[in-house]
């Protein structure tokens, strides 16, 4: 089931819901069916540096290079 963001114009709260298509949801906080569904920004892919710097730290510890581009193993078995 996909989250949604809704907007009551009831109460003028903004909640993230779990609904499925079929359902209708309901307000929260104050029970209304008077929501609105939000245009919610999609989440970036999981290629942060940070992400890959951590991926690749945790390969060097286990001794596989399985996050490192085939360039970058030619490189490092090199050396």
């Amino acid at each position: 089931m996909p989250l949604f963001d809704f907007h009551c114009r009831d109460c003028d709260k903004t909640s993230e819901l779990l609904v499925r298509s079929s359902d209708t949801p309901a307000c929260p906080h104050c029970g209304s069916a008077e929501i609105d569904k939000l245009v919610s920004m999609p989440a970036e892919p999981g290629k942060s540096k940070g992400i890959i710097q951590r991926a690749r730290a945790q390969a060097a510890k286990e001794g596989h290079m399985s996050n490192f581009s085939a360039g970058e193993r030619k490189k490092l078995l090199k050396t």
